[in-house]
């Protein structure tokens, strides 16, 4: 297939109605003006050379189209719409962004590396997008405005103090960090004379704005899992745009990328077919309830996703972080309850780590969770293959060493090896002997004895947490052994009966055993 390349003499153009740049005091600028002057600076200290950004000044003051617009967008790059009330009513605007669109379709494409070339700014609220094509709406935008108490909303603009001013200021950085490493994707050079190209498709394999999955070229750090970075409260977006920037600044895809569906069953779907490729979800959570999808659950879009990403740490082992501040309560008493049960409910915080210190606190901590996670892969690809290996690790309290004697002998008189914890030596040791005998294993018995409760979940939670490292990338199979003493909690799980619960309060009896040793494998391990 032959590649060509497009030349771009303009990194990006501004669309934006002509009332929203209209000064709010006659000795001031307008806000396009402003946000315009300021990315333009910071863009080009991303890139390292002046940033060529334009718009159309609309001096007449009316939103009249120009043709003139239209054949410069096969030399620009990217599009950067300041969506408001008004620029939807404007025939002119949306028909500025089609025209993009089409013109970008004909340049290359819409997406570089999963990602748009439309970055789209939402200066105040709007309703809807349903005038724009379809690939706008699925791009995440950048709200430029904040909510008071009684749910006004305000722009971002310095005008407003130094607040505002700040996070003006942050929302741009961020804005022009992304666009600052599309452009780099695009394999634009460096020098003085903009010059961009981007490796356009041909006609077969262009991508068209309505389908935002076909031809997206793989980004860069693509041997690295996803991390879902959970949909917030509007009190912690602020948090989550720090974090997202961290992780996209170390070459981590973030999803979701686009925005989230709006009734209950779609989104669900949505936030599980992202959870499916991540090895990590991160949850930010504030004193916001947060947006409610449409559906019969009444469950705010955060708490939808920590229960979903809850099953999937049940199922898969997917490791999860959830920042509770200190002091954080809930503005609604839903929220309250919320914060309450992630406190409480260990059900909740099943593969999680519950943060409660700041926000420099929980960089350190995702920092901490990519690391293990990428050893993990890299030990998982290190792995000796086997065919069929017979192995149980049989996972006790030091205390239960004695018990579990009957349990060994009988195992390897089936043909069964058997491996245990070790106890004694430097934790790290310790901790990374474990983790090998849980990642080369065919089977887990939990002897269920002298330890408590709290010690059967951590270790429920060890060896759901283990998979990010086994070549199969699940568990190993989990066998729950009940022995002496009793207690309430072995006495209902007695009543439950569930799969994989191996009932030896009365006293140990091979046939115990019978099922867990006829689920093995039969084969003989690989020469």
């Amino acid at each position: 297939m032959t590649i060509e390349r497009q030349t771009f003499e303009r990194h990006a153009f501004i669309s934006y109605a002509h009332i929203d740049n209209e000064p709010l005091t006659p000795e001031q600028n307008g806000w396009v003006t402003r946000f315009h002057s300021t990315l333009a600076t910071m863009l080009s200290q991303r890139i390292g050379q002046k940033a060529n950004i334009w718009r159309d000044d609309k001096l007449a003051g009316n939103d009249v189209f120009s043709d003139e617009i239209v054949e410069q967008f096969t030399h620009t790059a990217l599009l950067i719409p300041v969506l408001t009330p008004r620029y939807l009513k404007s025939e002119w605007c949306t028909r500025e962004i089609r025209e993009f669109v089409a013109a970008a379709e004909k340049s290359g494409g819409l997406r570089v590396d999963n990602k748009c070339r439309v970055f789209k700014v939402i200066k105040t609220p709007v309703d809807s997008e349903a005038g724009l094509p379809a690939i706008i709406g699925q791009v995440l935008g950048y709200e430029f405005y904040d909510l008071d108490e009684d749910q006004t909303p305000r722009d971002l603009d310095p005008l407003f103090g130094d607040e505002s001013r700040q996070a003006f200021l942050r929302k741009l950085n961020k804005l022009a960090w992304d666009i600052a490493q599309l452009w780099e994707r695009m394999n634009v050079p460096t020098g003085p004379a903009v010059g961009g190209v981007l490796p356009q498709a041909s006609s077969g394999d262009a991508m068209s704005s309505t389908d935002a999955g076909a031809g997206e070229i793989a980004p860069a750090g693509a041997d690295r899992p996803p991390v879902f970075l959970a949909e917030v409260s509007r009190d912690r977006r602020a948090a989550r745009e720090m974090i997202e920037a961290a992780l996209k600044m170390h070459g981590y895809r973030v999803l979701p990328d686009r925005p989230l569906p709006l009734d209950e069953e779609s989104l669900v779907a949505a936030v599980n077919a992202c959870l499916a490729e991540c090895a990590l979800s991160i949850h930010l959570i504030g004193s916001g309830y947060g947006m409610v999808p449409d559906g019969p659950g009444n469950r705010s879009i955060v708490v939808l996703q920590n229960d979903l990403a809850t099953a999937h740490s049940r199922k898969r082992g997917l490791d999860r972080l959830i920042w509770l501040a200190a002091g954080t309560t809930g503005e609604q008493s839903l929220q309250q309850s919320f914060i309450s049960a992630l406190q409480t409910d260990s059900a909740l915080q099943i593969g999680a780590d519950l943060l409660t210190g700041n926000i420099e606190s929980v960089k350190a901590a995702v920092h901490a969770a990519l690391a293990r996670i990428e050893l993990a892969l890299a030990r998982r690809h290190a792995l000796p293959q086997f065919s069929g290996a017979r192995m149980v690790y049989l996972l006790c309290e030091e205390r239960d060493r004695r018990e579990i004697v009957p349990l060994i002998r009988h195992l390897r008189s089936c043909g069964v090896e058997v491996s245990t914890p070790v106890f004694t030596g430097d934790a790290a040791a310790v901790r990374e002997a474990n983790q090998q005998r849980l990642a080369s294993c065919d089977a887990v018995i939990m002897y269920y004895g002298a330890g408590d409760e709290a010690w059967k979940f951590h270790q429920q939670n060890e060896v759901r947490k283990i998979s990010g490292v086994r070549a199969s990338n699940r568990p190993p199979p989990l066998y729950v052994y009940l022995a002496d003493p009793p207690c309430a909690d072995k006495e209902l799980l007695q009543s439950l009966q569930e799969p994989g619960l191996i009932d030896g309060l009365a006293g140990f009896a091979p046939a115990l055993l019978a099922p867990l040793i006829d689920s093995l494998p039969t084969a003989d391990p690989a020469p």
